[in-house]
């Protein structure tokens, strides 16, 4: 174990887009507190989820590898117990780990609520729900103890998972700890399709910032769009940066704050249902781009991470901050050379997303690009419920971030950018061949033209992506 011993506190969220935070440009003072971990610590500003679905995302958080490895490439399914996770590696140096919230990896064949032991993916404290949406409301929260048994949380839902980490963190200060605060805001309350703030926090947000992507896609209030929604969606986010704060409250007066490693992100985003029929699910920034934060030993006055990045790193970045080895199986990289504005000269320049359950597809984010492939659907494609790749993707995406960060003008198939998009081509097939094992046949988008100019397009001699390395090393 490392001399130090810090303490390790992780806070998911589920279903934040990374705009919700003061300290990506939002005006609506949502995240005072999200915004000060910015300010002394260290941002991700562009963190991306490895898969925009809840269980694939939250096993490769465990798990430090993409969805597709660690079986669970969509929902319902188990985070199999011969996985080494983040779990297992800090309680075989002796951490006490402890687990409080959503898990959403034990899969079907158990009841929303309770989980057995050997689906905890190595925690040994447990408090928590499988599905929490199932088990709770805003203002009844139900989990579950190490025996099974429910417990009843009081109060507001986040407030009473923050309460639960506040007594972990005083019952445990005195040892090395790793504790996962898993919250299920600001999710929809699934039987009633709505977003539960506290009682005058949706009124506070309400008409004051709408992202230019809802804004432009989404129906109206009166049709139930995300004008509906967004009050209490950010309500939702206010309430639980205020109870992170009451967390860092408690760390202060235990003293401890300074040896304790904090981590901030989310599953992944939202884009309310301007993409396709579900809240998620797509490879817009809305739904894969998610707010990152890391303050304590090793990150305070970090500065900021300005290239693309996956939350697949965030396991192997908090063993190398604790001075844990991490497994061999592990896909993404710690994080902590980029840190104070380092380099790692073999990190590879694009981000590598699996998109599944409504579609099998895959996409490759740079700093200035997007691009996406799916498979054929139809009865001639892949189940894309049952199965996790397949053997053929066609193009069906390609944005410049740059020029259209809200992705509005799918620029796919333009001739003018037919070698932008080849040069994405080739990286999305690196990633697939290291990641998946895998040389799919990916079909180019039929060709098409443009009038007139468009702002989006480069002069023939000046290709966009000279020079750029798309790859993973």
């Amino acid at each position: 174990m490392p001399t130090s011993h810090p303490r390790v506190i992780v806070v998911l969220t589920d279903q934040q887009r990374w705009d919700t935070t003061g300290a990506h440009g939002n005006p609506a003072g949502v995240t005072p507190e999200f915004d000060r971990l910015a300010r002394e610590g260290t941002l991700v500003e562009q963190a991306i989820t490895p898969n925009p679905v809840c269980a694939p995302a939250r096993a490769a958080l465990q798990t430090g590898r993409f969805p597709t490895a660690t079986g669970v490439h969509r929902n319902g399914l188990p985070l199999g117990a011969d996985v080494p996770t983040l779990a297992g590696a800090f309680r075989a140096a002796g951490y006490v780990t402890g687990y409080i919230g959503k898990w959403h990896l034990a899969g079907e064949r158990h009841p929303d609520g309770p989980v057995p032991p050997e689906r905890r993916g190595g925690y040994e404290k447990w408090l928590a729900s499988d599905r929490l949406e199932f088990t709770s409301d805003a203002y009844r929260t139900v989990l579950y103890d190490e025996a099974g048994e429910p417990v009843r949380l009081p109060g507001y839902r986040s407030d009473g998972l923050v309460d639960a980490a506040i007594r972990f963190v005083a019952d445990h200060h005195e040892r090395p700890f790793l504790l996962f605060l898993s919250l299920l805001e600001p999710h929809h309350q699934n039987a009633t399709d709505d977003y539960p703030a506290p009682a005058g926090y949706r009124e506070r947000f309400e008409g004051r910032w709408l992202p230019p992507d809802l804004a432009a896609l989404s129906p109206g209030a009166a049709q139930g769009g995300a004008h509906r929604h967004i009050g209490g969606y950010l309500g939702q986010i206010k309430r639980v940066d205020e109870g992170v704060g009451r967390l860092r409250d408690c760390l202060r007066s235990l003293g401890i704050e300074d040896d304790t490693v904090l981590a901030w992100t989310a599953d992944h985003g939202s884009h309310f249902r301007t993409r396709n029929g579900e809240y998620k699910r797509s490879a817009h920034e809305a739904s894969v781009r998610v707010p990152f934060v890391l303050t304590g030993p090793g990150f305070r006055g970090g500065g900021r991470i300005r290239q693309p990045v996956s939350t697949v790193d965030l396991m192997p970045t908090l063993l190398d901050a604790a001075g844990l080895p991490v497994p061999a199986s592990v896909h993404g990289r710690s994080l902590r050379p980029l840190v104070g504005g380092g380099s790692e000269l073999d990190r590879p320049f694009s981000v590598f997303v699996q998109l599944s359950e409504d579609v099998i597809g895959r996409a490759v984010r740079t700093d200035r690009w997007k691009y996406v492939v799916t498979a054929p659907d139809g009865p001639d494609g892949p189940d894309a419920w049952h199965e996790r790749a397949a053997d053929r993707y066609r193009e069906t995406e390609l944005y410049d971030l740059a020029a259209d960060p809200y992705e509005l003008e799918n620029l796919v198939g333009l001739t003018s950018h037919r070698r932008v998009a080849d040069g994405l081509r080739d990286a999305l097939g690196t990633w697939l061949k290291e990641v998946e094992g895998a040389a799919p046949v990916i079909e180019a988008a039929r060709p098409r033209t443009l009038d007139q100019r468009s702002p989006f397009s480069f002069p023939e001699h000046r290709v966009p992506w000279e020079g750029v390395r798309f790859g993973h090393a």
